[in-house]
C-alpha cells in the first residue's frame, strides 16, 4: 500500500475502491479543506472531526440549492473519495476554521458564481470570497465565448448591412454602435449577475468591492464601444462613419477582411467590460485589505 493525500470517504483506512492500492493512514486534520470530484467540477467542505464535514450543500444533491450544513464524510464525498487542499500561509487553522464554518451553518444564500462551496471554504481558512473554479470559468468565457461565439454571425449582419444597402451617415454609424454595444452590455449584465453579484452573506468590504466592479463593467462597455467606433472611423482609407468609411475601417482593422474587422470591433468592448469590471473588483479588494 502507498501513502497518499487521496483519502477514503470514511476514516476506517479503506481504499477508495477495490481496484485501488492507495490508502491513507489516519483521518484529515481538523479544519482541513476537503475536495471531492463531481462530474465537471469539484465539491468542497471543511473537516470538523469525527468523520463529519461542514459544507455548502448547494447543488451537490440535485438542482435545488441547499444550505450550509453538517454531513458525514460518506455523504459529502458521495463515494468518490477526496483530497486535502494544502495552504502555505493560512489565515485561520484548526479549531478556528471549524468555528468559522459552524458560524454559517443554516445559511441558505447559495450562488454558483458568487457564494458556492469553494467560496465558503476559502472564507473559513483565508477570509476570502474566491473560487478558483469560477476564476477559470470567467477567463474561459471572456476569452472565448465572449469574443468569438456569436460575434461572427453579428459581423456578417453588419457586413451585409453596409455592403448591400450602402447605408451612410447616421444610420450606418448607429448600426455599428448597436452591434458593438449590445454584446458589451450583455457581458456587463452577465458578470454583474453572476461573478460580481451581491449577497448578504458577504462582509461590507467584499460587498463594496463587488459594487465597484459592477459599476466598472458598464464603464468598460461604454469606453470599449466608443474606442471601437473611433478606431473604425480613423483606420480606413475613407475617414468618417459613412457606409464607405465603416467598410473601409473594418477592412483595415481586419487585415483586408470586413468580417474579421467586425469581429474585432465587437469583441473589444466585450473584453473591456469584463477586464475593467473584474479588474476593478480585484483592485478594490486589494485596497480594502
Amino acid at each position: 500500500m502507498t501513502k497518499s493525500n487521496i483519502h477514503s470517504c470514511g476514516v476506517t483506512l479503506q481504499p477508495l475502491n477495490p481496484d485501488m492500492d492507495v490508502i491513507i493512514w489516519g483521518e484529515p486534520k481538523i479544519g482541513s479543506h476537503l475536495v471531492t470530484p463531481r462530474k465537471g467540477y469539484t465539491h468542497h467542505g471543511i473537516y470538523i472531526g469525527n468523520g463529519k464535514v461542514i459544507h455548502y450543500s448547494g447543488l451537490a444533491d440535485g438542482f435545488e440549492a441547499g444550505p450550509v450544513e453538517e454531513a458525514t464524510l460518506e455523504k459529502f464525498s458521495n463515494g468518490r473519495g477526496f483530497t486535502v487542499k494544502e495552504y502555505e500561509s493560512p489565515v485561520f487553522s484548526g479549531i478556528a476554521v471549524v468555528e468559522r464554518a459552524r458560524s454559517r451553518v443554516g445559511e441558505s444564500l447559495y450562488s454558483v458564481f458568487s457564494n458556492n462551496c469553494e467560496h465558503f471554504c476559502l472564507w473559513c481558512i483565508q477570509n476570502l470570497h474566491e473560487s478558483d473554479q469560477i476564476h477559470t470559468g470567467t477567463r474561459l468565457v471572456t476569452g472565448t465565448v465572449a469574443t468569438v461565439a456569436g460575434l461572427a454571425a453579428r459581423s456578417l449582419v453588419l457586413t451585409e448591412a453596409v455592403a448591400a444597402t450602402g447605408a451612410v451617415g447616421a444610420s450606418a454609424s448607429a448600426g455599428l454602435g448597436l452591434l458593438a454595444t449590445a454584446p458589451a452590455f450583455g457581458m456587463a449584465y452577465a458578470l454583474n449577475n453572476t461573478i460580481l453579484e451581491d449577497s448578504p452573506a458577504f462582509d461590507e468590504p467584499e460587498r463594496e468591492a463587488r459594487s465597484s466592479g459592477r459599476t466598472a463593467t458598464y464603464v468598460g462597455a461604454t469606453v470599449g464601444t466608443a474606442g471601437s467606433i473611433a478606431a473604425v472611423s480613423a483606420s480606413g482609407a475613407v475617414a468618417g462613419l459613412s457606409g464607405a468609411g465603416i467598410a473601409s475601417g473594418l477592412a483595415a482593422l481586419g487585415g483586408g477582411s470586413i468580417a474579421v474587422g467586425a469581429v474585432a470591433t465587437i469583441a473589444a468592448p466585450v473584453a473591456a467590460a469584463a477586464a475593467i469590471g473584474y479588474g476593478t473588483y480585484k483592485l478594490a479588494k486589494y485596497i480594502k485589505e
